[in-house]
């Protein structure tokens, strides 16, 4: 009955991927669902694309762990959704770019800001990799299948679904990911932990102490679960990208917001989900086992197979929405990067920036947008079989991302005075100086991230001070499209 359910799910999201091609019409609904999303829709893709497979299955896997304090990773991921949306998601709605290269070089003008897509791109594939990797946990347990079958069942769906409709089939079917995922963790793998385990009372006659002490991870983990995934969730391009399909500003701002505080609750659940396993099967070799473990031994038939499909569908709806925006960042600004380095045109200074006048744009261009997000897809389900782990290059990404990025960006958008050369120092001298960290720390240390970030910081500065301010053209279009006068 489960592995029934899990193949009548993924043979809906396919499914569903075909009822959103007859919704992308254009170049802008394929990359960002037309801009047109209202609050439920927005919500729902918000919350899917953040809580993937380490939120889901690694939030269990730390609540077995560590007890309650295990809430934090996720707790940090919210919170940044919550920045985001409240601080940020009016403006960049307002921007009507595709990509977050597009928005510092409308911000500072030259190309040189331009190297920051690589770091993105570098950065979206890798999240591809992981949640393409994840696949295999479940699928094993349920097919029992080798990890490369496991990994090519999955990937084959999320392509599928992903080329068919771009953003609008990854909207909708992250919006039936997000009902999945909240029924599978608030309405049954939570209540039937819990009652495996006697109850509140009974995880407090089982478990130790530390388990229902917030701080048990250790206050140098926490801080840094923040400092990484806040400010990651901050300036990534499959985040901002969501942020792009929102109607209006306010639609961002307070859909976003509610995605924040879902997410938050998502954790606390983990955790506790987490603590019952923790009470019932004391002894697992691997905590992120705790998942699949308590949906196939605690739930009745059916009930287990809804829950695995919202570790599925936790997983598919992060790879989907790494994926489109690894494509849209590869064809707006990798590839005509690329093409200038060898002197094969020059494109526009922000490549189809003006995102509303692509309405009209012929099939041929969604045709290779769909190519790009096969090409891309194929060569990261081929890196995420032949590579056992990536946890380390997922580190290594979101720290040059955070260390080389964040600084320029947060600077584009509150300072002034920033200039082109600044940014693109800071981004250089950040990056370098978490990559050079990392070879006398080690790259699972703490410290790479944030000598990244200090150094971004005070180049940043110093060269924005010594360089000339950015001319006063750049800034005017800049200010009217955070205005929304860009039409």
């Amino acid at each position: 009955m489960n592995l029934l359910i899990i193949l009548l799910y993924l043979a809906a999201m396919v499914l569903i991927g075909w009822y959103g091609k007859r919704r992308a019409n254009s170049t802008e609904d394929y990359r960002v669902a037309g801009r047109r999303l209202g609050y439920l829709f927005f919500t729902g893709t918000m919350s899917a694309v953040v809580l993937g497979g380490a939120a889901t299955i690694g939030g269990v896997g730390l609540g077995y762990t560590y007890g309650i304090s295990g809430m934090w990773m996720v707790a940090a991921i919210a919170i940044g959704v919550m920045i985001l949306s409240l601080a940020f998601a009016g403006r960049l709605q307002r921007l009507g770019v595709y990509t977050v290269s597009q928005m510092l070089q409308l911000r500072y003008g030259g190309r040189a800001v331009k190297a920051s897509s690589v770091v993105m791109l570098g950065y979206t594939a890798m999240l591809v990799v992981t949640s393409t990797s994840a696949y295999a946990s479940i699928f094993k347990v349920l097919f029992d299948l080798d990890r490369p079958w496991g990994i090519v069942i999955g990937s084959v769906v999320v392509i599928a679904y992903s080329i068919l409709g771009g953003m609008w089939s990854i909207t909708l079917t992250d919006l039936m990911q997000f009902l999945i995922m909240t029924v599978g963790m608030f309405l049954l793998l939570l209540p039937f932990s819990l009652h495996a385990a006697g109850g509140w009372s009974g995880l407090h006659e089982r478990l130790d102490a530390e388990f229902f002490d917030p701080g048990a991870m250790g206050a140098e983990s926490i801080v840094t679960m923040f400092v990484v995934y806040t400010l990651g969730l901050l300036v990534g391009q499959d985040i901002w990208q969501r942020v792009f399909t929102s109607k209006t500003p306010r639609v961002a701002r307070w859909g976003g917001f509610a995605a924040g505080v879902y997410t938050l609750l998502y954790g606390i659940a983990g955790a506790v989900i987490g603590m019952g396993a923790a009470a019932v099967m004391p002894n697992l070799d691997v905590p992120d086992d705790a998942f699949a473990a308590l949906a196939q031994d605690y739930l009745p038939e059916g009930l287990g197979g809804i829950v695995l499909a919202a570790g599925v569908a936790a997983m598919m709806s992060t790879a989907s929405g790494a994926l489109i925006a690894s494509a849209t960042v590869a064809r707006v600004d990798v590839v005509p990067l690329i093409a200038r380095l060898f002197g094969r045109g020059a494109g526009k200074d922000v490549d189809q920036a003006d995102a509303g006048q692509e309405s009209g744009e012929s099939d041929s261009s969604m045709r290779l947008d769909r190519l790009y997000v096969l090409g891309i897809g194929v060569i990261v389900t081929v890196i995420a079989m032949i590579v056992p782990s990536v946890v380390t290059a997922l580190t290594i990404a979101y720290d040059i991302l955070v260390g080389g990025l964040l600084v320029a960006i947060l600077g584009g958008l509150f300072w002034k005075r920033g200039t082109g050369a600044g940014a693109a120092s800071s981004m250089l001298v950040g990056a370098l100086g978490v990559l050079v960290s990392m070879i006398f720390f080690g790259v699972d240390a703490n410290e790479p991230i944030y000598v990244g970030l200090v150094l971004s910081v005070v180049v940043y500065l110093a060269v924005s001070l010594l360089t000339p301010r950015t001319d006063a053209a750049t800034l005017t279009a800049w200010r009217d499209r955070v205005e929304g006068s860009r039409r």
